[in-house]
């Protein structure tokens, strides 16, 4: 089987793999769709990001879906045929946190496409893979690869939503509308937020926001006061997801957040300044985000029943042999927001 193997930074291949049959309690998966996710693009153009540095080729991706092509004994989950989303964490679940119903946080994480141990763990860009059935979500054959591969973008953000608490009838402001700040306005939207307004810098992922749910989009770049009548009598929003990561929208985000209101970071850029005198003044709430655990099942469940409609952010399909073409018009936040790879 063919996979996209990342050698050094900009030298992905086509590599042939081999893939075996499946063991006890695993699964042959024909991969049907990948999406390009942020991390992604660092190792491709980057090697790593932060301390985590490419050392050997990988296997990139973590967002794929596909068809159960073979199953192996003891397996009852899905059957050959079954069109599914593939979790990519596997947590360990002997740790404290995994024992702890917390297994986001599991101490011997593995996880598809990751530099962050040595050897590093194989990510799903391949035709096929192996992957244990606790992993396979079946989605119906009704829903298509293509919605199915959005499963792990929407469990971060309704990770991020659960970390915020309820938001039925809230005020919210997303701060970066990218891929996970849309499915964070369409997670919000979901849980019954009564107002949603999106900030970014770049009209075209504004409009994936909008098309999300968003009631309100602001061009922050070409507007640089829309957001301060936002701020007046101490704050305005009750929530604010800060998706960009960004030292100007952390700052913004904590002016225009009302007295008690919460913060989910969900970002993540460099060193950050904090304004901690409103911090502290007006008592906000400031909570991190990370992966998901639970929520994969609830996300796969929203895309196959149309709860929550993810193709709105789907802005292209690439054969996998254009993949360096893929990975170019994703880092392009002026022509894409998510861009996939067909393996089919």
């Amino acid at each position: 089987m063919r996979a996209c193997v990342l050698h050094a930074p900009e030298d992905l291949r086509l590599d042939t793999i081999a893939i075996g049959d499946p063991g006890p309690g695993e699964v042959r998966v024909r991969i049907g769709a990948g999406g390009i996710c942020g991390s992604d693009l660092h190792y491709y153009f980057h090697g790593g990001f932060g301390t985590v540095r490419l050392r050997e080729p990988m296997i990139l991706g973590h967002e794929v879906a596909g068809t159960v092509d073979a199953i192996g004994d003891g397996v009852t989950r899905v059957k050959p045929g079954d069109r599914v989303a593939l979790n990519p964490s596997r947590p360990c679940g002997q740790c404290g946190f995994c024992l702890a119903g917390r297994a986001n946080h599991c101490l011997d994480m593995r996880f598809y496409g990751s530099a962050m141990r040595f050897p590093h763990v194989q990510g799903a860009f391949a035709e096929a893979l192996i992957a244990d059935a606790a992993q396979c979500f079946p989605v119906g054959a009704a829903v298509s690869i293509g919605h199915a591969a959005f499963g792990e973008p929407l469990a971060v953000a309704l990770h991020a939503v659960n970390r915020a608490g309820p938001l039925l009838g809230k005020r919210v402001l997303v701060t970066g509308a990218g891929p996970i700040g849309s499915l964070a306005v369409a997670a919000a939207r979901h849980a019954g937020a009564g107002e949603i307004v999106a900030v970014d810098i770049v009209d075209a992922t504004l409009e994936g926001a909008r098309k999300m749910g968003a009631d309100r989009i602001v061009n922050v770049a070409k507007s640089p006061d829309a957001m301060a009548v936002y701020e007046k009598d101490k704050g305005f929003f009750d929530v604010v997801f800060e998706a960009s990561g960004s030292a100007k929208a952390v700052a913004q985000a904590v002016a225009v957040a009302g007295p008690r209101a919460i913060i989910v970071q969900i970002g993540i850029g460099g060193e950050t300044p904090v304004p901690l005198n409103l911090l502290v003044a007006k008592e906000i709430d400031w909570r991190g985000t990370f992966r998901f655990h639970e929520e994969f099942a609830l996300a796969v469940d929203c895309i196959a029943s149309g709860a929550i409609d993810v193709l709105p952010l789907l802005t292209e399909t690439v054969p996998i042999a254009e993949a360096s073409r893929a990975f170019a018009l994703a880092t392009d936040r002026t022509r894409a927001i998510k861009v996939h790879l067909d393996f089919a």
